[in-house]
């Protein structure tokens, strides 16, 4: 927060966020004003440093103003996907000790089955709520509170990732670690393109950086294709960020719709959340240029890595090299690999957390050595370059062999014919689980021209004993493959 006012002081009338669907902009100064208010509100309605609100908004003007007003006012800020049954709101707000729910109109149905947590509605409810309060900087020595996010629950109920306040002192230090401004080139002028909700952990981390240190933030109301390259030459984007599935649907686009834009300006692509299949990866290379940065990361903020273009192209697959710490390959034993062997991938000298609520999933996400993993698999190279495998859960156990869905894929991937695909471990008799390919067809092909494409690239036990033809592999909004739903279907 005191990064947005010192932005506000310096160029009031610069626009910190354009909201596409709307033509809303939000100047600096509004936007510090507008916090500022919601700030008071919030503290005179009894709220104490460390408790939270909720927000379950889309991506609008009222998502950037209540989360820098209630961290401005010293709390813990949660969002919520819109698109939550209301089994998992009600876990995320009892988990989480949220004492108020914004929401807006179109939601009003599943924030009235919550009636332990009060809830108040954007507009004119939201708006008289403000309406008098004081714009300036709210008095007193309140720490600043922090986003309280939740993981993704593809494999469960979301888990919280609560943070310390930071305190009164240290209010004018940047929250997040500084190096991203130098991998990425952020800073003032920056031009940022968010096509994803706000509600996701790095979208909504993204946006307040590139608003912090006074750039613009590009705000899309949901991911199209079209309107994403359209956006991207009107607002002369410079940096943005996807997630793979975006870069096939931008892939699948009619050649003169490609072509039709200016994109001269766009000079960092950042990419992360879920692999991104090689062959995909390599056109966009081809028809962006060498702007792609790839990061490997979670919510839980314990390691970073990342690579560039240039640095991809000789080593495809790779997530990079830590941004800061080291990375570890260890086997069942916790013993530490030599390069180029499999095994859990955990992070050294990253910053600790705790999941909320969950003594037990912290502990396991720790080792004695107090280096912590996000339940990857993955090696080394040589010269210290990480490659990810899968996520243990998804191993396939093949007659007492792992095999990991990830090479596979990335085979198949490099059909033709292929737009999409997954692999899951099916049921067999006799080896225990077989490798099956669900597919996203681009073109027509048959099952059995994929399996011989896969046998002449893989070893026996990887090649799918079956394949079978969807029209969309289920993911998480942020572009996560739910593989326990195709596992529940197919499995």
């Amino acid at each position: 927060m005191p990064l947005l006012a010192e932005q506000a002081r310096r160029r009031p009338d610069g626009a910190a966020a354009v909201f596409t669907a709307t033509g809303t902009v939000l100047t600096f100064g509004a936007l510090d004003a507008r916090a500022n208010q919601a700030a008071h509100w919030l503290i005179g309605q009894g709220f104490q440093p460390g408790e939270g609100i909720a927000l379950m908004l889309g991506n609008v003007p009222e998502f950037l103003v209540l989360t820098y007003g209630a961290k401005r006012a010293g709390l813990m800020v949660t969002p919520l996907s819109i698109h939550l049954r209301p089994r998992e709101v009600a876990h995320v707000l009892a988990d989480s000790g949220a004492r108020l729910l914004v929401t807006e109109p179109a939601l009003r149905e599943l924030a009235a089955a919550m009636p332990a947590v009060p809830a108040i509605e954007t507009g004119a409810p939201l708006d008289a709520a403000l309406a008098g309060q004081p714009t300036h900087w709210p008095e007193g020595e309140r720490p600043i509170g922090r986003e309280f996010l939740y993981s993704s629950g593809t494999t469960g109920l979301p888990k919280g990732i609560r943070r310390p306040l930071i305190p009164h002192a240290d209010r004018l230090k940047p929250e997040f670690d500084m190096s991203w401004k130098g991998i990425y080139g952020f800073g003032e002028g920056a031009r940022y393109l968010s096509p994803a909700p706000l509600y996701h952990a790095a979208p909504n981390r993204y946006v307040q950086r590139t608003m912090d240190h006074g750039g613009t933030a590009v705000i899309m109301p949901k991911f199209d294709a079209a309107e994403a390259l359209r956006l991207i030459a009107a607002h002369r984007i410079t940096h943005s960020q996807w997630v793979p599935t975006m870069f096939v649907r931008l892939l699948a686009l009619p050649e003169e719709v490609r072509r039709a834009h200016d994109l001269s300006s766009h000079r960092c692509a950042i990419h992360a959340a879920a692999p991104c299949p090689p062959q995909v990866k390599r056109d966009m290379i081809a028809w962006w240029g060498p702007i792609l940065r790839e990061y490997y990361a979670g919510s839980e903020g314990v390691g970073t890595t990342v690579i560039d273009s240039e640095t991809w192209l000789r080593k495809p697959g790779s997530v990079g090299r830590p941004a800061y710490g080291a990375v570890h390959i260890t086997d069942e034993d916790e013993k530490e690999l030599p390069p180029g062997e499999v095994g859990r991938v955990w992070f050294s000298g990253g910053p600790r957390f705790a999941y909320h609520n969950d003594p037990a999933k912290t502990a396991a996400a720790y080792n004695d050595r107090g280096w912590a993993t996000l339940g990857d698999l993955g090696w080394l190279d040589e010269e210290g370059f990480l490659t990810l495998s899968d996520r243990r859960a998804d191993l396939i156990l093949a007659g007492g062999v792992n095999i990991y869905p990830a090479e596979i894929e990335a085979v198949l991937a490099e059909h033709p014919a292929v737009a999409e695909v997954a692999v899951i471990g099916a049921k067999d008799a006799e080896m225990g689980e077989r490798p099956m390919a669900l597919v996203v067809p681009r073109d027509a092909v048959t099952a059995e021209a994929l399996v011989a494409f896969a046998r002449e690239r893989l070893g026996s036990l990887k090649v799918p004993r079956r394949v079978e033809f969807v029209e969309e592999l289920p993911r998480s909004e942020a572009g996560k493959l739910l593989r326990r739903l195709l596992k529940e279907r197919f499995g």
